[in-house]
Parts: structure tokens; sequence; C-alpha cells
């Protein structure tokens, strides 16, 4: 396998000369880790990278020590900018150093490819960053988020709310694609949201960001029987919608909920989420998270007095050349 960069701490590998079972022990801990932290069922994405590996189709880098692979992370490129979808280190050799390396060695590649000005990434498990130079430090901007837990044991406590008379509420399903598109661009205009992820500030954008978190299991296996939509009467379009999605057998997570700029201060979003929350107990969880932008401190009252509570704060980072 060829090296494209050493160092007395190890080596820097292309993944595409790396077979998966050389990865297992790596991602077997990854697994147990996002278990124990998270609650989160890692094995869907573990096995994927499994497959695309074994392909000699996952753009990324390994570290390797002492022959040992102990780290990788990977991208893949959507339209104009690239993404991080992970990177992880074997706590045993995790250090800021090292996982600067593989993070400045996925940079490197994807800023080689033509056209690709932007990347953005949200790596959960990553070490805190407060006291780090990440690499590209000159073009990165990086945004504090919360992992936020709901414990469903407490939903009782939480009433209906009826909805004004010119909205109804449905499930979603696939036939509201678009139309859940264009209220997710509505929604987001000019939020801060909007300079995390890109897609939020277009329709199509909105269309490939629900087509990848209904299709891939990045955040969780969509469940649709817990996804809601609030539409307005007079247009039967969509002014608000709460998503959602399972990462282990019994605890949920909410991937999407917004409510448009005309809609908000009725209540919309707490009876979306309340509405999803029920389902998804009714589904047989016991737990849900989400995560929300820490200067969004509306939607952290919100949540907050619904009985969420922060677990875990992370970064998210967007590099743009």
């Amino acid at each position: 396998m060829a090296a494209v960069h050493q160092a007395p701490t190890g080596e820097i590998a292309d993944l595409t000369g790396i077979r998966s079972a050389d990865l297992e022990a790596l991602l077997e801990e990854e697994t147990r880790v996002w278990r124990q932290q998270l609650d989160w069922d890692f094995q869907p994405s573990a096995g994927l990278v499994r497959r695309y590996v074994d392909m000699r189709a996952l753009s990324g880098y390994a570290l390797r020590v002492d022959e040992k692979l102990v780290g990788y992370s990977y991208s893949v490129t959507d339209e104009h900018k690239g993404l991080i979808c992970d990177l992880y280190v074997m706590e045993q050799f995790r250090s800021a150093e090292n996982e600067n390396r593989l993070l400045a060695a996925v940079l490197e590649a994807l800023f080689e490819t033509p056209y690709l000005r932007r990347v953005e990434s949200q790596l959960m498990l990553l070490s805190p960053m407060d006291q780090r130079l990440l690499p590209s430090a000159r073009y990165l901007r990086t945004f504090e988020r919360q992992f936020m837990t709901f414990d469903l044991s407490r939903l009782p406590s939480l009433k209906p709310k009826a909805p004004r008379s010119s909205v109804v509420f449905d499930q979603w399903t696939e036939r509201r694609q678009d139309d859940t598109a264009q209220a997710i661009a509505a929604a987001y205009r000019g939020h801060i949201d909007s300079q995390i992820n890109d897609q939020y500030r277009s329709p199509g954008g909105a269309r490939r960001f629900l087509h990848n978190i209904i299709h891939y299991p990045g955040c969780g296996s969509f469940f649709a029987p817990a996804s809601w939509v609030a539409i307005q009467r007079s247009t039967g379009c969509p002014c608000g919608l709460c998503l959602a999605s399972l990462v282990a057998g019994d605890v949920g997570h909410i991937t999407q909920i917004c409510v448009t700029p005309p809609a908000q201060g009725a209540g919309l979003g707490y009876e979306l989420l309340r509405r999803s929350l029920a389902s998804l107990a009714g589904a047989g969880c016991r737990k849900v998270s989400l995560t929300v932008t820490s200067s969004n401190t509306g939607a952290i009252r919100l949540y907050e007095r619904m009985g969420f509570a922060s677990v875990r704060r992370f970064r998210a980072m967007v590099w743009e050349r």
C-alpha cells in the first residue's frame, strides 16, 4: 500500500490500497464508542465503509502505526462541495496531531478536485477543538452545535397543542418531497444553519438533502411513521415539518425540524416535535436525540422546555476558498 505521507508516529495511506479486513478492529471500536457515547448504532455505516473499501471506491485515508490501522477518514463530493463524512482514531492513538494529519490529507485531496471550493463536516467524535489549530485554518469557519436527548418516559408531560384552524397535520410521504423541499428552503433563508449546510439555500439543494437522509444511514434509518408535516389548508402547501429516523432499535433521532417564517410563533414546532416523539415512543423507542446550533437560542429554549438536555457539544466546520 502506497503511503502519501510519513512521520515517526505513523504513516497516512490511501484507502484505495486497503482491505476492509484491515479496518476491522478500528470499525469495531468506533461502533462501540458510538453506542456508549451517543446511543447510536454505527453498524449500518460501518457496513457501508467495509463494502466501499473492498470495492476500492471510498475516497479517504487511513493512519497506520507499526503495521496496524488505527485511524481513518473518508469524504464524498456533492456537485461543487466536499463532505468529510467521518474521521475516527482509536483511543490508544488519539491525539490532535493524528486527527489533524488525517483531516489535512482528506482536505488536500478534496481541494485538488476541479471546481470544488467548499468543504463541510460535522464530526461528533472529533476531540475538542477549543485549543487546537485545524488544517487550512485560514479558510475555516466553525459553528458550535449541541447533541441533545429526550427520555421518552417524560412524554406524558407534553400535552397536545391544538393547531390553528388554517393548519392541518399529516404524516410525511414521498409524494411531499418537492413541497417539503420548498418549505425547508423558505424556513432556512438567512438562517445560521444555511451557512453550515448550503443545501438549505435552495429547493434543489433541499431535495438533495431529503434524498440523502431518506436513502443513506448517516442520520440513521429514515422512519416515515414518525415524520410529520404541517399543511396550510388554503394552499395545501407545507408550512412546517419534523422528520425522524431510527439510530438504534430503541433510539430515535430528529433529522430535521423547521417552520416557515409566516407560520412561526403559533406552536407548530412544538406540536410537530411532540407528534414525532409520540410516534417514536409508539414504535418502541426509549430515547430521542437531535442536534442544534448553539446560536439558535429560540430552538434550544423550545427543546429545553419540552425536556431535552444537552449531552455533548461539537463543531460544524466549513472550509471555503
